[in-house]
């Protein structure tokens, strides 16, 4: 389990992570290099094939724990890490089944919608940040940082109606005190190129897409239509925003993805405590 853009593996996992672990699943969760725990300088920055080969890693460590069926692996992600799930499953063949959450799957559709969300000098200004974050890493420069989210109006990564709710959703009580929720800018440039839907014809296992009717932030109708292009395909319709699996939908979200677990790795009961639930170390993931 992962999340996306800056979220680290403790609020993007843990509600859900406890819900799996109680249904009899061990669960793993971990950060992509450059963030949280994981290891990789400069910080903050976001390379999509980097992700994606964390992602294996992570699949080939899980293979090799204790009491772990090779056989019965699933993958899970949500926002940009969703959209990584299209890619991941595609290249796994021997994935048991796969599960992408509110999925960024198709940016060139993405972009126009989140400009609109920007005010022009805003936008103008994150993108001369953009810019400028990505000619100063040419020359050993630290990275440019922008927040991941921000209200309309501010220079940040997204700044759609609902990209606010993050803190709400994954850290109502403030605990994640050293979750850093900033990006580096060149992602600006980048994030309305990343079409990982084009991978969902080559996805050999069963793939559940969790969509939210009204998200403002990857709007649901991409992914949808990704899904479709999946051999072996479910989607599962939410009322409410980017945020609503952990918030107003989150017993819908839960219980959809559950039976599809139990369904795809067939479950027969509790096999493990709180315990099961893994946390990667950086080494794990990334420094091979």
């Amino acid at each position: 389990m992962a999340g996306g853009t800056s979220v680290t593996k403790e609020p993007a996992s843990d509600l859900f992570a406890a819900r799996f672990n109680d249904a009899g699943f061990a669960v793993l969760a971990f950060d992509h290099r450059r963030f949280g725990e994981s290891g990789g300088v400069p910080r903050q920055i976001v390379r999509f094939d980097e992700q994606v080969a964390d992602w294996h890693a992570a699949i080939e460590y899980a293979s090799g724990l204790p009491d772990v069926d090779p056989d019965r692996i699933s993958v899970w992600g949500f926002s940009l890490a969703g959209g990584h799930v299209f890619r991941v499953a595609a290249e796994h063949p021997q994935l048991a089944c796969a599960i992408a959450q509110t999925p960024l799957v198709d940016g060139p559709a993405l972009a126009p919608h989140a400009l609109r969300s920007m005010t022009p000098l805003a936008a103008l200004r994150l993108f001369g940040r953009g810019v400028a974050d990505a000619v100063g890493s040419r020359v050993g420069r630290p990275p440019l940082l922008v927040p991941t989210a921000g209200p309309r109006g501010a220079v940040a990564s997204l700044t759609t109606p609902d990209a606010m709710d993050g803190d709400r959703a994954l850290d109502p009580d403030g605990r994640h005190v050293n979750w850093e929720q900033t990006v580096a800018a060149r992602i600006a440039l980048q994030i309305g190129t990343y079409q990982p839907g084009r991978h969902a014809s080559r996805i050999r296992c069963p793939l559940l897409v969790v969509v939210c009717d009204q998200d403002q932030s990857v709007l649901p109708g991409p992914a949808v239509r990704a899904a479709r292009n999946a051999p072996e395909h479910e989607v599962v319709h939410l009322t409410g925003t980017h945020y609503a699996p952990f918030l107003e939908s989150h017993e819908q979200a839960v219980a959809a993805e559950i039976s599809f677990l139990e369904r795809h790795l067939e479950s027969t009961g509790s096999r493990g405590d709180a315990a099961d639930v893994a946390r990667l170390t950086p080494r794990d993931v990334v420094d091979r």
